[in-house]
């Protein structure tokens, strides 16, 4: 039985919808559905979720990765290894709170929108939301990951997790979030209010500015400054 298979399957029994089963494991709606329908719309193909996912979807139905796992045939994964991690976890525990140096930090969860572009701009798609937990002192609305490297200078990568705070508009220096029509970038952004003009700046000389002036600024809306930033190592 598919992984897809066994979440319908679970939903039936427990008179579950879809968005109720997806918001109880911390994931969206749209993944589910891809999951369900054995299909990733970007790719046309299977989508294959990730060890975090499938983390997610036992607690959410209440069982352990290992019997997840068992009840289906489309999941490659090693159960000795998640067993020895589990072990290993439980046999290093430490209280870190006898460290002066190590503080331990109160989270919240941030919905995570699409991608934003760090080179061509790229739909954002909110259907494919789901959430990032970071650190609740991080004063953002919402979150994007990074693609391309059109803003490497600003240290922002492929990859990476922007933390973006709403505004209308931002100051003139500062790195926003912003949609040309139907598709969202990130830039430094420079708008010059005498001239009708709005320059938004890579942070890589392989790219060129983005300017726009009078009416072609009705095409343009800012979501948002840039407030936090969140790499992998």
């Amino acid at each position: 039985m598919r992984i897809g298979e066994y979440i319908d399957k679970y939903l039936q029994a427990n008179n579950m919808s879809q968005r109720q089963f997806a918001k109880k494991c911390n994931l969206s709606n749209g993944y589910i559905s891809m999951l369900i329908n054995n299909t990733n719309p970007k790719t046309g193909k299977p989508l294959v979720p990730s060890l975090t996912a499938l983390l997610s979807i036992s607690k959410g139905m209440g069982i352990s990765l290992d019997e997840l796992i068992n009840q289906t045939d489309d999941i490659d994964v090693d159960i000795s290894f998640t067993k020895n991690i589990s072990s290993f976890d439980r046999e290093k525990e430490i209280d870190l709170s006898r460290f002066p140096n190590i503080m331990p930090i109160k989270t919240k969860k941030f919905p995570l929108v699409g991608e934003i572009a760090c080179g061509e701009p790229i739909f954002a798609n909110e259907e494919y939301e789901t959430f990032i937990e970071a650190s609740a002192d991080i004063r953002a609305d919402f979150c994007l990951r990074a693609k391309g490297d059109s803003m490497i200078g600003a240290r922002i990568h492929d990859g990476d997790i922007v933390f973006i705070q709403k505004a209308s508009l931002v100051e003139n220096g500062q790195i926003a979030a912003v949609v040309i029509d139907d598709v969202a970038t990130l830039k430094r952004w420079y708008y010059y209010r005498e001239k009708n003009k709005l320059i938004l700046n890579p942070e890589n000389p392989a790219f060129e500015p983005l300017v726009f002036i009078n009416e072609e600024l009705d095409h343009v809306h800012c979501l948002g400054r840039a407030v936090y930033l969140m790499s992998r190592l």
